[in-house]
């Protein structure tokens, strides 16, 4: 036979609670639990277990997620900071070559790092100095020059060589003459012009300036006629005498350089 017990809440208020139990009685009074309450606490447990194992999938799903976004960043730190910085020695610009553009052998390069002091100083005792402007001065008295030479112009050249370099180029046009032969240049391109510096010594200043410049020289001699394309680079020095009312500088030294 199956008793029914009521809590003392319900019983009190004069109202019925539901049963707590539906299964036989135990010997000490209480009722033990029947297959209705059995079956709830399984399938609480299976509840249980299923929503640790949905958790537990949740988590490995969140890990591998994750990783995947580690490796996303790991790859573009790497496409970034894996690159070179800067540059080496295969990223530098190759060196003028003989088909190079007109333009680019005509650009003066502007004021030297070694010759800043000197530089300055310079323009202290000549305000009005000026690099561009002597660049282009200079890249003028070098065509002048190189053509007079060619031709054997000596009165186009003497205002503008030292009297030593006036002999040199003197014995030179001598003894081409003396061989009965005559030359002539035609430049390609106008030639390029680079500052290398300026010094004073008292009231002396001497400019340097490397040119690099292609030409056609054109020979006449005893043998007949020859064309020949040059391709040439020197460093010439010019010199003015600050005190002097004369603008005008001289070629005073000739050194051959690197092309």
């Amino acid at each position: 036979m199956q008793e029914v017990r009521w809590s003392r809440q319900a019983v009190a208020a004069g109202q019925r609670a539901a049963p707590l139990s539906r299964g036989p009685c135990s010997r000490n009074g209480a009722l033990a639990p029947g297959p209705a309450d059995a079956g709830g606490i399984f399938t609480y447990i299976d509840r249980i277990v299923a929503s640790k194992a949905a958790g537990a999938a949740l988590q490995v799903l969140e890990l591998i997620i994750l990783a995947a976004l580690a490796a996303v960043v790991l790859f573009q730190l790497y496409a970034v900071l894996g690159r070179k910085v800067g540059r080496g020695s295969e990223d530098l610009p190759p060196s003028v070559t003989a088909n190079a553009e007109p333009a680019r052998l005509a650009q003066p390069a502007i004021e030297g790092a070694l010759s800043v002091n000197d530089l300055a100083a310079m323009k202290a005792r000549d305000p009005s100095f000026d690099v561009a402007q002597f660049l282009q001065g200079a890249r003028k008295a070098y065509q002048m020059i190189v053509t007079a030479f060619a031709s054997g112009d000596r009165a186009a050249l003497k205002p503008l060589l030292s009297s030593e370099v006036m002999n040199g180029f003197e014995s030179a046009i001598r003894e081409r003459e003396a061989q009965g032969r005559t030359e002539s240049v035609d430049f390609l391109q106008a030639p390029r012009a680079d500052f290398e510096g300026v010094r004073l010594s008292g009231d002396l200043a001497k400019a340097s300036v490397r040119f690099l410049a292609e030409f056609r020289n054109r020979s006449t001699g005893s043998d007949g006629e020859a064309v020949d394309d040059r391709r040439t680079a020197e460093v010439w020095t010019f010199e003015r005498n600050l005190k002097s009312r004369n603008p005008n500088w001289t070629l005073i030294h000739v050194d051959a350089a690197e092309a």
